[in-house]
């Protein structure tokens, strides 16, 4: 059976989010998929991070 994209996301759907609902901007998983894309590719402070995030 061909695995999908969507199976990887919904292991950080299991992760319990301790910040307060109204000042969610972004789902937790959405954040925690683009923090573990820009370690993949390279980025080494949180600098990197913002702008990856930015442009992505």
């Amino acid at each position: 059976m061909k695995k999908t994209n969507l199976e990887f996301l919904s292991c950080f759907n299991e992760l319990e989010d301790p910040r307060i609902d109204r000042k969610k901007l972004h789902s937790l998983s959405d954040i925690l998929l683009i923090l573990f894309c820009e370690a993949i590719c390279g980025a080494e402070s949180w600098r990197d991070f913002v702008r990856f995030a930015a442009a992505n």
